[in-house]
Formats: C-alpha cells, structure tokens, sequence
C-alpha cells in the first residue's frame, strides 16, 4: 500500500475502528461506505490502528473487492489510518 501527504485528513469522514475485531471492522467498513456512497462523499478517512496489522489487514482486504473503491492508500503521517477515495455514484 502506498502512503500520502495529506495534512487535511481531518475534514474527511471518518470511521474509528479501535477495539473492534476483524470480522466487526469488516461489516462497520461496508457500512460505512455504503451511507458515504448515498451521500456522494468522494474521500472518506479509515482509522484502523497500528497495533499488531490484523483490522488493518481486515479493512485493506474488505477494500481490495469493493468496487466503489477507487483507490485506497495509507496517510503518511499515520500508519493506522487508510484514506479512500470512493466512486459509483
């Protein structure tokens, strides 16, 4: 996965997954984009954690097969957050 410079994430919508397991991050993700889907929202922000790479790993393989996902890379100045570029509206 590829990292970006973004300083302004934080104006995104955004999805804290702290805490939640693999399987839940899944669900909450889909979730997730389908209302930013129905809202037209181009670029929506993941917050998945560092930690050991298991919600991550969930989230980046839940996004790998969706095709309203254009794109998807880490923020680069966090590791535990994945920036989605979304489409299909």
């Amino acid at each position: 996965m590829k990292k970006i410079d973004n300083p302004f994430i934080s104006i995104y919508p955004t999805i804290d997954l702290h805490g939640e397991t693999a399987d839940i991050s899944a669900v909450l993700v889909k979730e997730f984009i389908d209302d930013n889907v129905k809202l037209k929202n181009s670029t929506v922000v993941i917050i998945h954690g560092k930690g050991n790479g298991i919600v991550r790993k969930s989230v980046e393989n839940y996004l790998k097969y969706d095709k309203r996902v254009l794109e998807y890379k880490l923020d680069n100045f966090n590791d535990g957050v994945t920036v989605v570029k979304l489409g299909g509206f």
